[in-house]
């Protein structure tokens, strides 16, 4: 019976990959990878000669058997194209799988951009928040940012340099202009470690290439901020509709200043209106 190992691999810069990664490569009976050609490199490099098989998003359920059955004659390693596997990179269904199995699974921890970036982010680091990549559509995007807004906790997401911009105003919309960490080709050659307000960030960026993975690092909500009575909150709903304030926008503003969720405030502008 082997064992499956989740091998880390460098985020840009080789000298990052240990001699552990190195040396479970190098024993492994095969080395299942998220895109072999890129790992190739990676292989030739270290003069790692073991076997290796594609197992990317697309393929990984017809590929899980498959590996089961390398697994009962020996190590199997898993490699994403950087960093940790199965962190935003196939790995957790062949894990489950290999675990209901009865097989043993191992980690051989290294290079992780969004720990990475949170270390050197300036922003409080005791207690974060990481939510992979933003939804790609603009509203799926915006409720995923309205869903974390009054968490306290810092907050760490993966952009493409495509979308950075239209996600930088999303977040400075949806959470307010608070103080932002934006890492970009971490340990290669144009590494850049970006921190400001979201606003500063937004207009900075405007004017950069698009070029390389973005790691966004957020500051969380305000914890000196207390949460608002019921009473409160329905004095403010009132001034606000009285002012001529749509529901919406209404809810938006009042979900910030108030610490109530936005749902709840739309719920309670309805309560208030119909009364």
């Amino acid at each position: 019976m082997g064992t499956l190992y989740l091998v880390a691999t460098p985020i840009g810069n080789l000298e990052d990959m240990s001699a552990r990664a190195v040396r479970i490569l190098k024993e492994s009976e095969l080395i299942a990878a998220e895109d072999t050609r890129h790992t190739g490199k990676l292989l030739k490099h270290f003069e790692i000669k073991t076997k290796s098989t594609s197992y990317f998003e697309h393929s990984k359920t017809d590929k899980i058997d498959f590996i089961l059955s390398k697994l009962k004659e020996g190590d199997v390693s898993v490699v994403s194209d950087a960093g940790s596997p199965a962190i935003n990179d196939p790995g957790y269904e062949l894990v489950v799988a290999a675990l209901a199995s009865g097989f043993d699974v191992r980690p051989v921890p290294g290079p992780s951009a969004p720990i990475a970036a949170l270390t050197v982010s300036g922003l409080p680091t005791d207690s974060f928040l990481y939510l992979g990549y933003l939804p790609h559509k603009a509203g799926e995007r915006r409720t995923r940012l309205e869903e974390v807004s009054t968490l306290t906790y810092t907050l760490i997401f993966l952009e493409s340099p495509y979308r950075i911009t239209d996600a930088l105003e999303d977040i400075h919309s949806q959470l307010g202009d608070r103080q932002i960490c934006v890492a970009r080709e971490m340990t290669k050659m144009y590494e850049e470690f970006w921190r400001g307000t979201v606003s500063e960030a937004m207009d900075y960026f405007k004017t950069q290439p698009a070029r390389g993975e973005f790691t966004l690092v957020v500051g969380g909500a305000d914890k000196t901020q207390s949460e608002w009575t019921r009473e409160q909150s329905v004095a403010a709903i009132q001034r606000g509709l009285e002012a001529g304030e749509s529901p919406s926008r209404l809810s938006k503003r009042l979900a910030k200043e108030s610490g109530w969720n936005k749902r709840d405030i739309y719920q309670l502008i309805q309560e208030t209106k119909n009364n």
